[in-house]
């Protein structure tokens, strides 16, 4: 390249692997620096266990502001020009297809909140009109179905991460982009898994949970129930008490419409924040085939 790396707001020395580099923050480039402090803010929620949708929601919030910084890098016209020059390389390909790849698993977890959100709101509707137990079968069928697909999504964003790290005898630009196009790749798909994981529910036997409720005497609202244990695995107990006739159905009722209508709307955020995201990842992509096609 022609430039040199001093003279280049991406031309510090970095090594590329799996995730635990982010761009300098020497680098002259205030873009940059503003990037490994996003970069940051990301890993940091994703270290902090989820508790409740509100958090996963500023999670893909996060990610959100991540992207619109990586979009304002790749403006820049040594991003451009690496692009470029290095349009028949591998690392290229392998960048788009990371990309695609990302917009696939946030569609399927698109679906599957949606369908979620569905299913709890045939619940509610359930509760209100006071009908049998027996009306909660279908949740237990639709819920086990999505724990499927969540499964399956799981294993390929697994997979996304699972890609041999790249090897560049390159510039120190090109490396610096790579290494943050790969921070955001990975990032992202551990926040997507991290959220499928929340739908699905803690790991531990229902059953177990059910008895743990019953002991307790915590079954009127889920609200109190085990702190460690998210909402979608207390709706699961609930509902699988009231089905089994475990617990007075007089007010509960009530208590389970208040907490779903909150699931339904915390549901609805992340929804939101992902269809944000969904838009920020075809950006990305948009741009970086409009670079290497100019």
């Amino acid at each position: 390249m022609a430039s040199s790396s001093s003279s280049s707001p991406l031309g510090s020395k970095v090594k590329v692997h799996a995730r635990s580099i982010s761009l300098p923050s020497r680098s002259s480039h205030p873009l940059i620096s503003q990037f490994n402090d996003y970069l940051q803010k990301v890993i940091d929620s994703e270290a902090t266990p989820s508790i409740s949708l509100s958090s996963m929601s500023g999670k893909v919030r996060n990610l959100e502001y991540l992207y619109d910084c990586v979009d304002d890098l790749l403006l820049l016209p040594h991003s451009q020009q690496v692009f470029a020059q290095e349009c028949q390389e591998k690392w290229v390909d392998q960048t788009l297809d990371g990309c695609l790849r990302l917009l696939d698993s946030c569609t399927a977890t698109k679906d599957v909140l949606s369908n979620t959100k569905q299913d709890l709101q045939e619940v509610i509707s359930v509760l209100r009109r006071r009908r049998d137990a027996e009306v909660f079968c279908g949740f237990f069928i639709s819920r086990k179905k999505a724990k499927k697909m969540i499964h399956k999504t799981i294993k390929e964003i697994k997979s996304i991460r699972n890609k041999p790290s790249i090897v560049l005898e390159k510039n120190h630009e090109t490396i610096a982009l790579v290494s943050m196009l790969k921070e955001v790749e990975f990032i992202t798909s551990e926040v997507l898994e991290s959220l499928l994981s929340y739908v699905v529910g803690a790991k531990e036997c229902r059953w177990n949970l059910v008895s743990k409720l019953t002991q307790t005497k915590r079954v009127s609202s889920f609200q109190e129930d085990e702190a460690d244990v998210n909402e979608f695995e207390k709706l699961d107990s609930s509902l699988l008490l009231l089905a089994g006739g475990k617990t007075n159905k007089s007010g509960n009722h009530e208590n389970l419409q208040i907490q779903l209508r909150v699931m339904e709307s915390g549901i609805q955020f992340v929804e939101e924040g992902l269809e944000c995201l969904f838009k920020r990842l075809i950006k990305m992509r948009v741009s970086l085939l409009n670079i290497v096609n100019h």
